[in-house]
């Protein structure tokens, strides 16, 4: 289901939720013989899917887009930042985090059955021009649309020249601040932007911005998470180390003016700004296999190991910078907070949210104005 433009629900994706949530069940611990951590269904385990990364990572071509100039970085608590626009963006940007990338990109495709994204230019046969992934991280995104839509023209930017050398002939990487005014010479059918949250200071300038560089009868997608996790039968408690984790993780955002925002918001900002058919579904993200249904319990292995991949890479400059802990008292911290993700009788999960809209073809435009 997912709710429309209108607030009713329509059919759609069976795996999507309406705001109205279906509560996830937790099996039966005792009963749970098959399905340990660090285990992943059909057949594929972490390893395999660490060496098809690398083997995708690989990909030839003679296009090579970014120039080894822009290719500086900051060292930090033995993590490595962009410098290009230093500390507007706090994740890490070494290999570590872009292994992190590419097994997060693998959890959306399963969230998105088996899509690269859930608006309309991410279906098989759709004919789709000028593309723009927003904060491409690793580029695997872009280079899996590339692929998948080899007459499409793929551009991922980022603050980090952490991309592949090597991409698909269709598909080009730029270093650039989408704060700055955008100055490409041409609009975009289809612009995607992934985990963006607490990147920007102001998201209604951005969505206008996106907006305005759109075709007419093109889509923006977002693809976002809530930062604050949450269970529905209130075993994740308050005071637990993964709550007080996010807590000050949104607590740094504010500090910074970089706020963490709960996300379906949004829906109402591309309505504002002038989208139509907006769309919003919200996915589950479980912190283990606690789930009893399956397909969550799949979801829940694989966000296991995102989050124990990437959860100290996310608090360790915020805490540091913002917060005044040592390197030391983060590391002690996160060993806590490792405990509880692999903890089965905490039923928790991460709000996922896909927003989507189109900008009004030019004959509607008119008629409106």
């Amino acid at each position: 289901m997912c709710e429309d433009n209108t607030g009713n629900n329509t059919a759609a994706d069976a795996n999507a939720q309406p705001d109205h949530e279906v509560v996830l069940l937790a099996e039966d611990e005792q009963s749970d013989t098959s399905s340990e951590i660090g285990s992943v269904g059909c057949g594929t385990s972490f390893q395999q899917y660490v060496t098809l990364l690398k083997n995708h990572q690989s990909v030839a071509s003679s296009s090579a887009s970014v120039s080894s100039s822009i290719l500086d970085y900051r060292l930090e608590n033995g993590r490595t930042y962009h410098k290009y626009k230093d500390g507007k963006y706090w994740f890490p940007n070494d290999e570590r985090e872009n292994d992190r990338l590419d097994l997060q990109h693998n959890l959306f495709i399963l969230t998105f059955d088996d899509r690269l994204a859930t608006a309309p230019p991410n279906e098989p046969d759709a004919k789709v021009g000028k593309v723009l992934d927003v904060g491409t991280g690793s580029g695997i995104w872009a280079i899996d649309f590339g692929e998948e839509h080899p007459d499409a023209e793929v551009r991922g930017i980022d603050l980090s020249a952490s991309q592949p050398e090597f991409v698909p002939p269709n598909v080009k990487f730029e270093i650039d601040d989408i704060e700055q005014p955008w100055t490409f010479s041409h609009s975009f059918d289809y612009i995607h932007s992934r985990m963006m949250n607490s990147s920007l200071k102001d998201w209604n300038a951005y969505i206008k911005t996106c907006y305005d560089n759109l075709e007419p009868g093109g889509y923006l997608e977002l693809n976002e998470i809530d930062v604050i996790p949450t269970s529905d039968d209130g075993t994740l408690k308050p005071d637990s180390a993964i709550s007080r984790s996010a807590k000050l993780l949104h607590d740094a955002g504010e500090i910074i003016g970089r706020p963490f925002l709960e996300m379906s918001s949004l829906k109402d900002v591309l309505i504002n700004t002038g989208f139509e058919d907006v769309h919003r579904q919200l996915y589950k993200w479980p912190t283990n296999s606690w789930p009893k249904h399956e397909r969550f319990k799949e979801l829940g292995i694989w966000n296991h190991e995102n989050l124990v991949a990437g959860w100290e890479g996310f608090c360790m400059a915020p805490f540091t910078r913002v917060h005044g802990w040592s390197k030391e008292e983060v590391i002690v911290f996160m060993a806590e907070i490792r405990k509880e993700f692999q903890d089965r009788s905490i039923h928790a999960y991460f709000k996922i949210w896909s927003i989507y809209g189109r900008k009004p073809l030019q004959s509607e435009t008119t008629e409106a104005a």
